[in-house]
């Protein structure tokens, strides 16, 4: 099912309009869950830091096993292409792929040579502030001598999902989740920030999570701008003390929290100046 309803997608060569089948019945990833992707975001005309999107699904498939097809330079080049079959103002979710396709002669593990590429572009609004809600989910995020932790996969975004269905059919709409050692790891879908006396504190990156190229941008552009922000171990008990919370992610960039379990949390001040941190890099420098 795709997320919006103006779709294009590039496969084999060429682009296509609409969700175009791109993965065999027989290929390794159909049955076997060998498949990455990454997620960039154009808005108001830009699409901030799409050269380390592109880089990074490159990692995401070494990391997998894969051998990439294309280098990030042709990643990032089709994306750029791609944007312009929309308005030069669209909000646009940016998503290549890779999945391997054969099977190697014991079956379970892929060939690396066998990658599929293709990319998909499809028009999705962004998120504005005012309601989003977060709870604290039964599940945790996995360690990485127990799955490829390092990469954005497909497969690992199973456990993510029933973060999310948990959450929403509590009333939320995300959770936090933590790792296997008990600290706070993120939400199913984004990084998370907390304020406490004017200190912005984030999880600590352990290979537990992603460590996001949203969340890492907004960490230096708060530190630019004389914010103080520290990355450490952190507990629901902190969270449940925290006087603000905010994700970042690619879908809606910087999201205040506004409840936080039983909590309505108060002006998301610190989470509003991230979020205008964030848009004035974006648009001030003429991002791409």
């Amino acid at each position: 099912m795709a997320v919006g309803k103006e779709i294009v997608t590039w496969y084999e060569g060429q682009w296509h309009k609409g969700s175009a089948p791109i993965i065999g019945a027989a290929d390794h990833a159909a049955w076997l869950g060998s498949q990455v992707f990454d997620g960039a975001r154009q808005f108001e005309g830009v699409r901030p830091d799409l050269d380390l999107h592109s880089a990074r699904i490159i990692r995401s498939a070494q990391v997998m096993g894969m051998v990439p097809p294309v280098d990030a330079g042709t990643v990032q080049g089709l994306l750029e292409e791609g944007c312009k079959q929309f308005a030069p103002d669209a909000a646009l979710y940016l998503r290549p792929m890779m999945w391997s396709r054969e099977s190697a002669p014991g079956i379970i593990d892929a060939v690396p040579e066998s990658t599929g590429f293709a990319i998909c572009i499809e028009a999705l609004a962004m998120p504005e502030p005012g309601s989003f809600s977060l709870t604290v989910s039964p599940f945790c995020r996995p360690r990485p001598d127990m799955a490829q932790t390092e990469a954005k996969a497909g497969s690992l975004y199973a456990n993510n999902a029933r973060i999310m269905a948990d959450a929403r059919a509590r009333g939320f709409s995300n959770a936090l989740s933590l790792d296997v050692d008990g600290h706070v790891a993120e939400t199913a879908s984004t990084n998370v920030f907390m304020l406490r006396d004017g200190v912005v504190f984030t999880p600590v990156p352990n290979g537990m999570f992603l460590n996001g190229i949203t969340r890492q941008r907004v960490i230096g552009l708060l530190r630019a701008d004389g914010v103080e922000v520290v990355e450490t171990s952190l507990s629901l008990q902190d969270f449940d003390a925290a006087e603000e919370i905010f994700v970042t992610g690619n879908i809606a960039k910087v999201m205040p929290v506004s409840r936080y379990q039983d909590r309505v949390m108060g002006t998301p001040r610190m989470g509003l100046r991230a979020r205008q941190l964030y848009w004035d890099y974006a648009l001030s420098a003429g991002v791409t």
